[in-house]
Protein backbone atom coordinates (compact mmCIF):
# COMPACT_ATOMS: atom_id res chain seq x y z
CA UNK A 1 0.00 0.00 0.00
CA UNK A 2 2.90 2.41 0.39
CA UNK A 3 4.37 1.62 -2.29
CA UNK A 4 1.31 2.40 -4.06
CA UNK A 5 1.06 5.95 -2.39
CA UNK A 6 4.61 6.64 -3.70
CA UNK A 7 3.65 5.74 -7.28
CA UNK A 8 0.61 7.82 -7.01
CA UNK A 9 2.47 11.07 -5.87
CA UNK A 10 4.99 10.38 -8.13
CA UNK A 11 2.64 10.31 -10.98
CA UNK A 12 0.96 13.20 -9.73
CA UNK A 13 4.38 14.85 -9.31
CA UNK A 14 5.33 14.30 -13.06
CA UNK A 15 2.24 15.61 -14.34
CA UNK A 16 2.12 18.17 -12.45
CA UNK A 17 5.66 19.10 -13.83
CA UNK A 18 4.76 18.78 -16.95
CA UNK A 19 1.72 21.58 -16.93
CA UNK A 20 3.68 23.82 -15.03
CA UNK A 21 6.48 23.72 -17.95
CA UNK A 22 4.41 24.06 -20.66
CA UNK A 23 3.23 27.17 -19.39
CA UNK A 24 6.18 27.96 -18.79
CA UNK A 25 7.77 27.51 -22.13
CA UNK A 26 5.02 29.28 -23.48
CA UNK A 27 5.38 32.12 -21.19
CA UNK A 28 9.21 32.49 -21.51
CA UNK A 29 9.07 32.06 -25.71
CA UNK A 30 7.30 35.53 -25.45
CA UNK A 31 8.51 37.60 -22.45
CA UNK A 32 11.66 35.55 -21.63
CA UNK A 33 12.76 33.33 -18.88
CA UNK A 34 13.33 36.34 -16.61
CA UNK A 35 9.56 36.80 -16.68
CA UNK A 36 8.98 33.33 -15.65
CA UNK A 37 8.07 33.48 -11.52
CA UNK A 38 6.97 30.64 -9.23
CA UNK A 39 3.73 32.38 -8.17
CA UNK A 40 3.07 33.26 -11.58
CA UNK A 41 3.26 29.91 -13.09
CA UNK A 42 1.43 28.45 -9.86
CA UNK A 43 -1.72 30.90 -11.04
CA UNK A 44 -1.49 29.61 -14.62
CA UNK A 45 -1.26 26.34 -13.78
CA UNK A 46 -4.05 26.45 -11.12
CA UNK A 47 -1.07 25.07 -8.65
CA UNK A 48 -0.03 26.31 -4.95
CA UNK A 49 3.48 28.58 -5.02
CA UNK A 50 4.69 26.42 -2.09
CA UNK A 51 3.81 23.51 -4.76
CA UNK A 52 5.07 24.94 -7.85
CA UNK A 53 8.57 25.44 -5.60
CA UNK A 54 8.46 22.30 -4.02
CA UNK A 55 8.82 20.39 -7.22
CA UNK A 56 11.35 23.14 -8.93
CA UNK A 57 12.88 24.85 -5.64
CA UNK A 58 14.28 27.77 -6.82
CA UNK A 59 13.71 30.47 -10.31
CA UNK A 60 16.95 29.43 -11.76
CA UNK A 61 15.57 25.82 -11.28
CA UNK A 62 12.67 26.76 -12.84
CA UNK A 63 14.36 28.38 -15.78
CA UNK A 64 17.14 25.55 -16.72
CA UNK A 65 13.46 22.71 -16.67
CA UNK A 66 11.79 25.00 -18.96
CA UNK A 67 14.97 25.33 -21.29
CA UNK A 68 15.72 21.10 -20.72
CA UNK A 69 11.48 20.79 -21.92
CA UNK A 70 12.26 23.35 -24.60
CA UNK A 71 14.66 21.24 -26.21
CA UNK A 72 12.96 18.00 -25.72
CA UNK A 73 9.96 19.48 -27.61
CA UNK A 74 12.52 20.89 -30.56
CA UNK A 75 14.05 17.75 -31.05
CA UNK A 76 10.70 15.92 -30.95
CA UNK A 77 9.46 18.51 -33.66
CA UNK A 78 12.43 18.92 -35.78
CA UNK A 79 14.96 16.74 -35.77
CA UNK A 80 13.24 13.34 -34.83
CA UNK A 81 11.07 13.62 -37.79
CA UNK A 82 13.71 14.39 -39.99
CA UNK A 83 15.68 11.93 -39.10
CA UNK A 84 12.29 9.39 -39.49
CA UNK A 85 11.83 10.73 -43.30
CA UNK A 86 15.33 10.93 -44.67
CA UNK A 87 18.66 9.39 -45.15
CA UNK A 88 22.08 11.32 -44.59
CA UNK A 89 23.42 13.69 -46.97
CA UNK A 90 21.21 16.34 -48.95
CA UNK A 91 18.17 14.98 -48.39
CA UNK A 92 18.60 14.96 -44.38
CA UNK A 93 19.75 18.70 -44.89
CA UNK A 94 16.42 19.72 -46.40
CA UNK A 95 14.21 17.98 -44.18
CA UNK A 96 15.70 19.91 -41.12
CA UNK A 97 15.11 22.61 -42.68
CA UNK A 98 11.73 22.06 -43.66
CA UNK A 99 10.72 20.36 -40.10
CA UNK A 100 12.12 23.66 -38.75
CA UNK A 101 10.25 25.70 -40.81
CA UNK A 102 7.23 24.23 -39.81
CA UNK A 103 7.98 24.09 -36.64
CA UNK A 104 7.86 27.89 -36.12
CA UNK A 105 5.45 28.35 -38.43
CA UNK A 106 3.08 26.17 -36.49
CA UNK A 107 3.78 28.45 -33.05
CA UNK A 108 4.91 25.22 -31.22
CA UNK A 109 5.81 27.81 -28.73
CA UNK A 110 3.83 31.13 -28.58
CA UNK A 111 6.18 33.19 -29.22
CA UNK A 112 8.14 31.45 -32.23
CA UNK A 113 11.31 29.44 -31.70
CA UNK A 114 12.36 29.56 -27.85
CA UNK A 115 15.91 29.01 -28.82
CA UNK A 116 15.58 32.52 -30.58
CA UNK A 117 13.68 34.10 -28.28
CA UNK A 118 16.05 33.53 -25.50
CA UNK A 119 19.51 33.47 -27.03
CA UNK A 120 19.03 37.36 -27.90
CA UNK A 121 17.59 37.22 -24.03
CA UNK A 122 21.03 35.97 -22.89
CA UNK A 123 23.36 36.86 -25.33
CA UNK A 124 25.35 38.86 -23.03
CA UNK A 125 23.93 37.86 -19.68
CA UNK A 126 26.74 35.09 -18.20
CA UNK A 127 25.77 32.34 -15.71
CA UNK A 128 24.08 28.62 -15.92
CA UNK A 129 20.93 30.05 -17.99
CA UNK A 130 23.14 31.14 -20.71
CA UNK A 131 25.03 28.27 -20.83
CA UNK A 132 22.23 26.03 -20.76
CA UNK A 133 20.39 28.33 -23.70
CA UNK A 134 24.23 27.98 -25.32
CA UNK A 135 24.44 24.15 -24.97
CA UNK A 136 21.08 23.55 -26.69
CA UNK A 137 21.25 25.80 -29.38
CA UNK A 138 24.71 24.69 -30.39
CA UNK A 139 23.66 21.12 -30.26
CA UNK A 140 21.33 22.03 -33.19
CA UNK A 141 23.88 23.44 -35.20
CA UNK A 142 26.43 21.22 -34.62
CA UNK A 143 23.55 18.35 -35.55
CA UNK A 144 23.06 20.83 -39.07
CA UNK A 145 26.81 21.12 -39.45
CA UNK A 146 27.41 17.30 -39.15
CA UNK A 147 24.38 16.46 -41.96
CA UNK A 148 26.24 19.12 -44.13
CA UNK A 149 29.26 17.37 -43.73
CA UNK A 150 28.16 14.01 -44.75
CA UNK A 151 26.30 15.46 -48.10
CA UNK A 152 29.48 17.08 -49.12
CA UNK A 153 31.26 13.57 -48.14
CA UNK A 154 28.79 12.48 -50.23
CA UNK A 155 29.39 14.03 -52.69
CA UNK A 156 26.28 16.07 -53.17
CA UNK A 157 27.36 19.37 -52.47
CA UNK A 158 30.12 19.79 -54.74
CA UNK A 159 30.72 23.12 -54.58
CA UNK A 160 30.83 23.90 -51.07
CA UNK A 161 34.11 23.05 -48.97
CA UNK A 162 33.13 24.75 -45.86
CA UNK A 163 29.85 23.20 -43.37
CA UNK A 164 29.95 25.59 -40.89
CA UNK A 165 29.60 28.50 -43.25
CA UNK A 166 26.70 27.17 -45.04
CA UNK A 167 25.35 25.88 -41.16
CA UNK A 168 25.72 29.48 -40.61
CA UNK A 169 23.68 31.03 -43.24
CA UNK A 170 20.96 28.57 -42.62
CA UNK A 171 20.21 29.41 -39.46
CA UNK A 172 20.44 33.27 -40.17
CA UNK A 173 17.94 32.72 -42.38
CA UNK A 174 15.53 30.66 -40.42
CA UNK A 175 15.93 32.75 -37.38
CA UNK A 176 15.47 36.13 -39.65
CA UNK A 177 11.91 34.05 -40.86
CA UNK A 178 10.95 33.50 -37.75
CA UNK A 179 11.54 36.68 -35.92
CA UNK A 180 10.39 38.81 -39.11
CA UNK A 181 6.93 36.36 -39.57
CA UNK A 182 6.48 37.28 -35.65
CA UNK A 183 6.83 41.15 -36.09
CA UNK A 184 5.03 41.32 -39.38
CA UNK A 185 1.94 38.59 -38.52
CA UNK A 186 3.28 37.06 -41.81
CA UNK A 187 3.60 33.91 -43.17
CA UNK A 188 6.17 35.38 -46.19
CA UNK A 189 9.34 35.60 -44.39
CA UNK A 190 9.27 31.30 -44.75
CA UNK A 191 8.66 31.16 -47.71
CA UNK A 192 11.63 34.22 -49.15
CA UNK A 193 13.44 31.77 -46.29
CA UNK A 194 13.02 28.69 -47.96
CA UNK A 195 13.50 30.51 -51.35
CA UNK A 196 16.91 31.85 -49.95
CA UNK A 197 17.90 28.44 -49.09
CA UNK A 198 17.27 26.48 -52.20
CA UNK A 199 18.70 28.94 -54.42
CA UNK A 200 22.23 28.66 -52.10
CA UNK A 201 22.12 24.99 -52.19
CA UNK A 202 21.20 25.14 -56.17
CA UNK A 203 24.36 27.35 -56.64
CA UNK A 204 26.53 24.46 -54.55
CA UNK A 205 25.66 21.79 -57.18
CA UNK A 206 23.06 19.87 -54.94
CA UNK A 207 20.52 18.16 -56.71
CA UNK A 208 17.31 20.25 -57.67
CA UNK A 209 14.74 17.30 -57.15
CA UNK A 210 16.18 17.34 -53.46
CA UNK A 211 16.39 20.79 -53.10
CA UNK A 212 12.77 21.40 -54.09
CA UNK A 213 11.54 19.62 -50.84
CA UNK A 214 12.44 22.78 -48.95
CA UNK A 215 8.76 24.95 -48.40
CA UNK A 216 6.71 26.27 -45.48
CA UNK A 217 4.77 23.35 -44.34
CA UNK A 218 1.00 25.60 -43.84
CA UNK A 219 0.47 25.76 -40.19
CA UNK A 220 -1.55 22.57 -39.15
CA UNK A 221 -0.63 20.61 -41.96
Amino acid sequence: MAQEQRDGRRVRGDESRRVILAHAIDTASVEGLEGLTIGRLADAAGHSKSGVATLFGSKEQLQLATVAAAREIFIERVVTPARAESAHGLTRVCALIRAWLAYSDDRVFRGGCFFAATSVEYDAKPGPIRDAVVAASMEWEDYLALSIQRAMDAGELPGLDDARQLTFEAVSFLEAANTRSLLHGSTEPYDRAATALRTRLLALDGDPEVIAQIGRVPAGA
